[in-house]
């Protein structure tokens, strides 16, 4: 069910894991053990899921409430980079250490990343408190970027459904969360999960995007979508399983292009899209973030996700 607009305060509650990230890019190979290797470029960034995805949002021009946790010492930082995306401070506390860091190294095929959590260990105390509550029943749509506890979910997800909210989930790359059966409910109360190729074939036990099709539908997961990268998404639904090709573009750096998917794809539910469309319009947001260092530079406004759009889809 659409929640109107006049009864929400936020088109998006975005809620996870903060980190302050330090993006290395442009190396041609991967080093070996004992081997150093020279990266092009270097940015410290605002980094996490939650905060990617969040400003993607904002930067589509919708209505954002992020929630999360930073160190006291990056407040000013955060909130003036922020800023720079419309997106408040609001929802964010201070936690009891300091703001979690992830070292991220990406070639322009993958990535990987080296993190420390800091002060996201506090996240799951942080979803008990009553005024996040409050900020997540303000908005239309919920998303969780992080490994969303079993015992949070089932507290929290029913009071969300029974409000009209709808919910998205992006785990990340959590092995623990994903091979563990107790989560399994969790993919089915929640709207939409989000996860990528790597991600799936953990919650599958097979790497093969056919087999988490049938998965999906095994689990009844009413819409799964399947993030393939430059390959585009895989989608499941009451249609059968179809895919989507992702637009060409010059690729540089795929860090927080899952992100800026999910933001794609949540903008075009906002719309009350069909669900192809809408996973069309996350394939191209997924896209042009990869065509500058970093998640945020290159997260792309409605003008700009528009025209590749009808340049890729067709109007």
């Amino acid at each position: 069910m659409a929640i109107p607009e006049s009864m929400t305060s936020w088109d998006v509650a975005v809620v996870g894991e903060i980190y302050a990230d330090h993006v290395f890019t442009g190396f041609a190979r991967w080093p070996g053990p004992g081997e150093e290797v020279l990266a092009e470029h270097y940015v410290r960034e605002l980094g996490g899921g939650c905060v990617n995805t969040a400003c993607g949002l904002s930067r589509l021009g919708r209505r954002v409430r992020l929630v999360g946790l930073i160190g006291d010492a990056d407040f000013d930082w955060f909130e003036s980079r922020l800023g720079d995306f419309g997106v408040g401070m609001g929802g964010i506390r201070l936690g009891a250490e300091a703001t979690g860091i992830t070292v991220s190294v990406s070639t322009r095929d993958d990535r990987s990343f080296f993190t420390w959590p800091g002060a996201n260990k506090g996240l799951a105390d942080l979803l008990d408190d009553s005024a996040v509550l409050a900020d997540l029943l303000a908005a239309r749509h919920v998303h969780f970027a992080m490994p969303l506890p079993r015992h949070i979910a089932a507290e929290l997800l029913p009071k969300l459904r029974k409000a009209g909210r709808t919910t998205s989930l992006d785990v990340g790359y959590s092995p623990e969360w994903l091979t563990d059966p107790r989560h399994l409910e969790t993919c089915r109360e929640i709207d939409y999960l989000l996860p990528n190729r790597k991600e799936a074939a953990l919650l599958c036990g097979e790497d093969d995007p056919d087999a988490y099709a049938a998965w999906a539908w095994a689990e009844g997961l009413p819409r799964a979508v399947l993030k393939l990268g430059a390959e585009g998404a895989l989608v499941v639904d009451a249609d059968g399983v179809s895919r989507i090709a992702a637009p060409r573009v010059d690729a540089l750096d795929t860090t927080g292009a899952g992100d800026a998917f999910d933001a794609g794809l949540i903008d075009a539910l906002l719309d009350e899209a069909p669900f192809g469309r809408c996973v069309e319009r996350a394939c191209v947001c997924g896209a042009l973030c990869t065509t500058a260092a970093g998640a945020l530079r290159a997260l792309p406004d409605s003008l700009q996700l528009r025209t590749l759009r009808e340049q890729t889809y067709g109007p």
